[in-house]
């Protein structure tokens, strides 16, 4: 039993906000405990902290298998727990690429004996992620996948796209897609503007991006299919989501920490550690995409969490690898940009991290619902973190906060009635 109070529980998927209490009682949450069981349960005391559902993050990077020199699902998960994270969707860019049913199933194996939250895996649209075949989308789905995606390459080939999103639609899987015309982005390192001209880099325009989102646009009208535009970037992407949501076109869209923080002026020093795909656009695209959150357009803030080795990362900015962490600064950095900011309330950031991003992929999670699974995060909001890389409980320290000051902190990740994190350490086993 657990009995959770004195805390402020912000449940958005219940239009609760208010100081009280949360019981549980065999991993499941329930309205009351008896007076025995009280007597007998594990008590949390949450005064001064905000009680929440478990983050939910639809995009992250486990590394699992084949390049677990960078994360994999232990270490990924316990980062994820460290974040406030209680579930968690992985990409299937992985080596092998999670393109066949075995490779899936490896994956689910490792999930049951390592991760320490709940982790979902995705299957690749196409075979190898080439964009040349499909995927056996429905032989995936057997195997327990909750979306498909090539997600760190983009199909090329629209008839390809055409019957991915097809078949996708007749096994009722969101389609998540980075939105990349790489014919626009060969050999780009930075977004194309201003300072990829003064840093004599080669630029990557915008509009790469805004016409694979159209396209998607068209294809989820023609097939009436959910397709979801990954770490969107760009203002005038979010305006073309913007719009088709309007005319009630089943498209959704997230953003990143790291694209509502930085630009791409970021990158004036050369510092890899800012190198990632999509690129640090503009302030306009910035506010943009701020703005995208605020009115809808943009559902959910996901991290895109992508580990990379420091040997392989510290290297020139033109050959160093695409990618950041995000998992363990994920909350602290949204809180700065919305919340602490005056854009908007709490509950306002948590259902962005909680409900609406589970239910992009029909996912169990993400509310503090009687019966639902005792799946909660304890943070104070008001809490200054100084972000410390030898402090990150995943492989690899490739963060553009390292050393920054925030305000957020993780107090406990609970999963299924049972503290992962204590706010200092990692307690399961």
């Amino acid at each position: 039993m657990l009995w959770i109070k004195n805390g402020r529980v912000i449940d958005p998927a219940n239009k609760r906000d208010g100081t009280g209490d949360l019981y549980a009682r065999d991993g499941v949450i329930v309205d009351s405990l008896s007076e025995s069981e009280l007597k007998a349960a594990e008590v949390i005391d949450a005064q001064g902290a905000v009680v929440c559902p478990g983050l939910v993050d639809i995009h992250v990077h486990l590394r699992e298998p084949g390049q677990t020199h960078k994360e994999d699902i232990a270490s990924g998960t316990r980062a994820a727990a460290a974040g406030g994270f209680t579930t968690i969707v992985c990409m299937p860019n992985t080596s092998p690429v999670g393109d066949n049913p075995g490779t899936i199933r490896r994956i689910n194996d490792s999930i049951t004996r390592n991760a320490i939250v709940n982790v979902y895996p995705t299957g690749c649209l196409t075979v190898e992620m080439k964009g040349e075949q499909l995927a056996p989308i429905g032989s995936l789905k057997n195997e327990g996948i909750v979306a498909v995606t090539d997600d760190g390459l983009c199909v090329q080939n629209n008839e390809i796209m055409r019957r991915a999103v097809e078949y996708a639609r007749m096994f009722d899987l969101p389609v998540m897609d980075h939105c990349q015309d790489a014919s626009m982005t060969q050999g780009a390192v930075m977004n194309e503007g201003y300072w990829s001209l003064k840093l004599g880099l080669k630029g990557w325009p915008s509009a790469a991006e805004d016409l694979i989102i159209a396209r998607n646009v068209v294809f989820s009208r023609q097939f009436d299919a959910h397709i979801h535009m990954q770490h969107v970037s760009s203002a005038y992407g979010v305006d073309i989501i913007r719009r088709a949501k309007k005319r009630g076109i089943r498209v959704s869209g997230e953003a990143t920490p790291h694209h509502m923080y930085f630009t791409d002026e970021c990158c004036k020093d050369y510092d890899p550690v800012f190198k990632m795909n999509p690129p640090l656009r503009t302030e306009e695209d910035r506010q943009a995409v701020i703005e995208g959150v605020l009115d809808g357009t943009l559902e959910v803030i996901a991290t895109d969490h992508a580990p990379h080795t420091a040997d392989e990362k510290d290297n020139e900015f033109d050959i160093a690898p695409f990618g950041i962490i995000g998992l363990e600064t994920a909350l602290a950095a949204s809180l700065e940009v919305l919340v602490h900011s005056g854009r908007c309330d709490l509950s306002f950031l948590i259902a962005r991290m909680t409900h609406m991003a589970a239910e992009i992929l029909n996912l169990p999670a993400g509310t503090l619902s009687t019966g639902a699974k005792a799946d909660i995060t304890l943070f104070d909001p008001d809490a200054e973190i100084v972000v410390d890389p030898d402090q990150f409980h995943g492989k690899s320290t490739n963060c553009p906060w390292n050393g920054k000051r925030l305000k957020g902190k993780v107090l406990r990740t609970i999963v299924a009635g049972k503290t992962v994190w204590d706010g200092n350490q990692i307690t399961a086993q």
